[in-house]
C-alpha cells in the first residue's frame, strides 16, 4: 500500500519538474543550432577537425627551381634533312565518286578497260556505255592514242535526243526519275527540268544490255568454217584427232592478269606474256583456227577439245600450229605478242562449252 506522501511527491514530478526539464533541453538544443548557424564557417570545419584522428604528417618535396642564366645547348641540323617532302604523283586521278562532270581520258600503252576503269573507281562495263561509238561495247577495241569519255559515276551517259522525257529515259535505262533530276552534274531545275536536244545526261546506277560482239566458235567436223569467212586461219577439220580431258591448266607461265579479268563485257582472260613468250595448250584437241583474225584478234588460235569444250588464244605474236593439226596439253601453239586490237602484249584466253562462255577461273588447274 502506497502511503500519501510518496504518492503527493510523484505526482508533482510528473506534472510540474518532468515538463520543465523537457522544455530546458529543447530550448538548450535550438540555441545550439543557432550558434553553429551563425557561426563562420571555418570555424565549424576546424571543430569537426578536431574531433577527427590526426593523419600522418605527409613531407613535401622541394620544388626546383630554374637557374636563370641556363641555357639549352643549340641543336643544328643539316641541310640534306632539313625537312622530308612527299614527292607529288602527278599522274594521280582524282576519284570519280569526288566528280560530278564528265572528263576525257587518253588511251595509253599497256593501258585496259579493266584498269582504266579501276583508275576513275567505275565498273567497266560503264566505260563500254559511254563510248560505244569508239568501241562498239567491245573492250577489244581499246587502241592506244582513243580519247575516251569518263563519266563521274557508274551508270549511262546518255545524249538527249528530242521527244525524250525523263520518266521514259529513267524506265528504258532501269534507273530512278529522282536519281536523274537530283544528280548535280546535269545541272536540272527542279521546278522545271528542261533538257536540250544533244545535251549528255547521267543516269546514275542506269545500265542497258551489252551489244555483244565475238568471234563465233568454230566446231571441229563438218561444221567447220571455210578460210576465207574469218580470214586466212580458218580451215574445215574431221571428227577426228585428239580429244581433250576436261581439265585446263595455264596456258602461259606466267598466271597473273595484265589488262582485263573475266566480266560481262569482256568474256575472258588476260594474261601477262612478254612478246615471243610461248603458249600452250591449255587441254588436248584439235586446231580449228590458225592464224590471221580479222575481228581484232591479231594472230590466234582455237582449239576443239572434242567434249564440248573449246579454248581460244589471241594476239599472238605468231602461231605454232597448222589449222586442223591435233594437239596435246602443254604443247606449245604460239607465242606471246600484241597484234590485231592492243594496247601491249598480254593473251587473250577464252574458254567456251557448247557454244558458251565460261569463265576460265573456273575450270584452270
Amino acid at each position: 500500500m502506497v502511503s500519501p506522501v510518496s504518492k503527493s511527491v510523484k505526482d508533482a514530478f510528473l506534472n510540474e519538474w518532468l515538463p520543465s526539464i523537457a522544455w530546458g533541453i529543447a530550448l538548450a538544443l535550438v540555441g545550439l543550432m543557432i550558434v553553429l548557424y551563425f557561426r563562420p564557417p571555418s570555424e565549424v570545419a576546424a571543430l569537426a577537425q578536431a574531433n577527427e584522428p590526426n593523419p600522418a604528417p605527409v613531407e613535401l618535396l622541394p620544388t626546383p627551381t630554374l637557374e636563370p642564366n641556363i641555357s639549352l645547348p643549340e641543336i643544328t641540323v643539316p641541310q640534306s634533312f632539313s625537312s622530308v617532302g612527299r614527292a607529288l604523283d602527278s599522274t594521280t586521278i582524282q576519284s570519280a565518286r569526288t566528280r560530278s562532270e564528265v572528263v576525257t581520258y587518253t588511251v595509253e600503252s599497256l593501258d585496259s578497260i579493266f584498269g582504266i576503269s579501276n583508275k576513275f573507281n567505275l565498273k567497266p562495263e560503264t566505260l563500254l556505255w559511254a563510248n560505244y561509238d569508239v568501241l562498239q561495247d567491245n573492250p577489244d577495241m581499246l587502241a592506244v592514242g582513243q580519247n575516251l569519255v569518263i563519266p563521274p559515276v557508274d551508270g549511262v551517259l546518255y545524249t538527249w535526243k528530242e521527244g525524250d522525257t525523263i520518266e521514259a529515259i529513267a524506265g528504258e535505262y532501269y534507273a530512278e526519275p529522282m536519281d536523274i533530276l537530283l544528280f548535280d552534274g546535269n545541272n536540272l531545275d527542279l521546278t522545271d527540268p528542261q533538257i536540250d536536244p544533244g545535251t549528255q545526261v547521267m543516269i546514275p546506277d542506269g545500265y542497258r544490255e551489252f551489244v555483244q560482239w565475238v568471234m563465233p566458235t568454230i566446231p571441229r567436223g563438218a561444221a567447220g568454217v571455210s578460210s576465207t569467212v574469218y580470214g586466212a586461219g580458218g580451215c574445215t577439220t574431221s571428227e577426228d584427232g585428239a580429244y581433250g580431258s576436261g581439265f585446263f591448266v595455264y596456258p602461259t607461265s606466267q598466271h597473273r592478269l595484265s589488262g582485263n579479268d573475266y566480266w560481262s563485257g569482256h568474256l575472258a582472260l588476260d594474261f601477262a606474256v612478254g612478246v615471243g613468250d610461248p603458249v600452250f595448250a591449255s587441254d588436248s584437241g584439235v586446231v580449228v583456227y590458225s592464224g590471221w583474225n580479222t575481228s581484232g584478234y591479231g594472230n590466234m588460235v582455237m582449239i576443239d577439245h572434242g567434249n564440248g569444250y573449246q579454248t581460244l588464244y589471241a594476239h599472238l605474236s605468231n602461231t605454232a600450229v597448222r589449222c586442223g593439226a591435233s594437239v596435246y596439253q602443254g604443247q606449245t601453239i604460239g607465242y606471246g605478242g600484241s597484234t590485231g586490237n592492243s594496247t601491249g602484249p598480254h593473251l587473250h584466253f577464252e574458254v567456251r562449252y557448247f557454244g558458251g562462255f565460261i569463265n576460265p577461273w573456273f575450270v584452270l588447274n
